[in-house]
């Protein structure tokens, strides 16, 4: 028997407990009953080696309570909800402007049973929105107010988009728990310490500099460290630079100024004292003057980069 899943919070999936007697298709919008009310989403039927290793998890998110396949009517009513999901996003950023609040809304979302409507906002600090929620309480009635502060990462792994690299967002296909990202990976890599070069849409470092960061320090073992005396088979020399996805990845600086590149097993380490000046490396910065006076210790990750409260 299939078994069908939907994508939800944080870009998790969860399984649906979809009845035995109900047919369903793979695409079909189900309605579906979770922590924030009813909601609307998409069925994904899944692979069975993969319900084979999620049914062997013990920390596997619990199934969804399935309440029916959108009939005609229902899809009225969706297209009703984002209607008013766009109309509600901006009367909350008039009513925020309105009070000059430092904070940016994201989103607005509103549950299928118009129970509960959520705006999402990101904002440096704390924010006091008490006469925002009562202006909110006069236009949405009868409707529960979740007003969800997020951090800049959770923005944009919620509002989606294509990479540097062409690809969707890493946040919003699937990473689900954001490892935190200092400048020491970019630096490591050879990463130019430009902020256009080596930070995301969300204005921090980019994920990706965690994917390759073990590859480069298992690429670093065995090698001797920069300024070190090393016995080439062109004579004494100083290494002068790494290149950890060259080929031939240590240069060396030659006694008689040449430089050079070896392989690990060319060289030996020696303990003298070689009178060879080198100047050590340095990462590349690129001029860019849309990000010249950005501070590049900025985009490492803060209280503010991702909260988890989505």
């Amino acid at each position: 028997m299939k078994k069908y899943a939907v994508r939800y919070l944080k870009n998790m999936y969860y399984p649906v407990d979809v009845p035995k007697n109900i047919e369903v298709h793979c695409g079909d919008m189900a309605l579906v009953k979770t922590e924030k009310g009813e909601e609307a989403l998409k069925l994904i039927c899944m692979n069975s080696e993969i319900v084979k290793i999620w049914d062997k998890n013990k920390h596997k998110p619990d199934a969804l309570p399935f309440i029916r396949i959108l009939g005609e009517r229902d899809k009225e009513v969706l297209k009703e909800i984002k209607q008013l999901e766009t109309e509600g996003f901006f009367k909350c950023k008039n009513l925020v402007e309105k009070h000059k609040l430092v904070m940016n809304l994201v989103q607005c979302r509103l549950t299928f049973d118009k129970k509960k409507i959520t705006f999402y906002y990101t904002a440096p600090e704390r924010v006091d929105f008490r006469e925002l929620l009562k202006d909110l309480t006069q236009i949405f009635r009868h409707i529960r107010i979740d007003l969800r502060h997020i951090g800049v990462r959770d923005e944009t792994s919620i509002m989606e988009g294509c990479g540097m690299c062409g690809r969707e967002f890493c946040c919003c296909s699937f990473v689900k728990k954001f490892a935190n990202i200092n400048v020491k990976l970019a630096k490591d890599q050879g990463m130019p310490l430009t902020p256009g070069k080596i930070s995301g849409t969300c204005g921090r470092l980019l994920c990706c500099l965690n994917y390759e960061y073990p590859n480069y320090l298992q690429a670093a073992k065995g090698l001797p460290p920069v300024g070190s005396s090393v016995m080439t088979p062109d004579g004494l020399g100083k290494v002068c630079a790494l290149k950890f996805l060259n080929e031939n990845p240590i240069q060396v600086k030659l006694e008689d100024g040449k430089i050079n590149d070896y392989c690990k097993k060319d060289i030996e380490m020696v303990d003298a004292d070689v009178n060879i000046e080198i100047v050590a490396p340095q990462n590349i910065v690129y001029d860019d003057d849309d990000s010249k006076d950005i501070d590049i210790k900025s985009l490492e990750d803060d209280k503010n980069s991702s909260t988890g409260n989505i």
